[in-house]
């Protein structure tokens, strides 16, 4: 994507910001609360023109229930009529939709699941720079169009170019990446195998060079099972998996260290000598990440084309329109878009017009 607007005639919108599209996630839990609460600081149109996929109705619901005053929406019904200084609705729902705060509904899931699609077909066709997802609920977004576990797998679909996408965790103090994602654990032993490593690896060392501007990344890998399998006398995937993977991705030039055994690897702050850590499956990355930055941590999903993170919460029904919801995770979210977008567009300027040899033959004792 060139790091200019599809519809710069129109409007004509300043070429050094961006289009960041936000969709609502399930409009009962906290998904407006942290984007409206993020939205009513005016710094954020400083830096790039948000364009919420939404319903104008549930926003102004919630701006009620959460008395959030200063702040309006520009509604609009395509991203052809945006103003690049305000802060953006597209009316993706129905006008009906009701809100049923801290309930999963159906309603829910297909409003979610609509601002979701719409946002994706803009991101496809370049009228957005990145998107941000605010939390779903993954089972009432099941559909005839969406069976999928999650957001990563959903865009994974829609975007992939053959190598899998990853889901990365990120925060001030460390990068978390995870092999499997969203299967059960009584699954992650007979889905780990060399190749999926291998390939997850090569994905997230392409991601730190490019989205974070690290020239040689080195990533730590995490084993299976306890104390990394003890030299297979507590299970053998480290032996049998893991090891040769990462001895295939050392021949391609990846700076890759393991399997560390997972217990004690975050609390000895080994994480700290790494630019990213790579762990099995979901809950061994995920835990001591949430544990450490709960408040700040962003899911960013790595290995494709498009940009899209989000907060690292859900939906948290028990605490919706109660405006105690912290809008940090979904801030950084957007932070980082924005970020990752600027990195691409730098590694790709840099990278564009490499120096050339220049071939020089000898003549009568001289080089020219």
């Amino acid at each position: 994507m060139n790091n200019v607007y599809l519809y710069n005639k129109t409007h004509n919108m300043e070429a050094s910001k961006i289009i960041i599209g936000i969709t609502h996630g399930d409009i009962n839990g906290v998904g407006y609360e942290v984007i409206l609460k993020t939205m009513s600081d005016p710094r954020m149109l400083e830096t790039f023109i948000p364009v919420i996929y939404g319903s104008p109705k549930v926003a102004s619901f919630h701006r009620k229930q959460l008395d959030i005053q200063g702040l309006n929406l520009n509604t609009v019904n395509s991203i052809e009529e945006i103003n690049p200084k305000r802060v953006n609705i597209i009316n993706c729902c129905d006008d009906e939709i009701k809100v049923e705060l801290g309930t999963s509904t159906t309603e829910a899931g297909k409003a979610a699941l609509s601002a979701l699609e719409r946002a994706t077909e803009d991101l496809n066709k370049g009228a957005l720079h990145a998107i941000v997802t605010a939390p779903i609920n993954k089972k009432n977004i099941q559909s005839a169009t969406f069976k999928f576990p999650g957001h990563t797998e959903y865009l994974e679909q829609k975007f992939g170019t053959g190598t899998p996408a990853l889901m990365m965790l990120v925060n001030d103090v460390m990068r978390v990446a995870v092999v499997t994602g969203h299967i059960p654990v009584n699954e992650v032993s007979g889905a780990l195998t060399e190749k999926l490593i291998l390939d997850k690896l090569a994905v997230l060392n392409a991601s730190l060079k490019s989205d974070f501007s690290i020239v040689r990344p080195r990533i730590a890998v995490l084993g299976l099972n306890p104390h990394a399998g003890d030299e297979g006398v507590i299970g053998d995937e480290e032996q049998t998996v893991i090891i040769p993977a990462l001895k295939q991705a050392e021949k391609q030039g990846i700076i890759c260290v393991g399997p560390y055994p997972a217990d004690g690897f975050f609390g000895s702050g080994n994480f700290n000598k790494f630019d990213a850590v790579l762990a099995m499956y979901h809950d061994q990355g995920l835990i001591p990440f949430k544990t450490v930055s709960m408040d700040t941590g962003v899911n960013f999903t790595a290995g494709l084309p498009v940009i899209r993170t989000s907060p690292d919460h859900g939906t948290a029904y028990d605490i919706a329109g109660q405006n105690v919801a912290s809008e940090e995770s979904f801030r950084q979210a957007l932070y980082m878009a924005y970020d990752i977008h600027q990195s691409r567009v730098w590694n790709k300027e840099i990278s564009a017009n490499p120096l050339k040899t220049e071939h020089r033959v000898e003549r009568g004792g001289r080089v020219e």
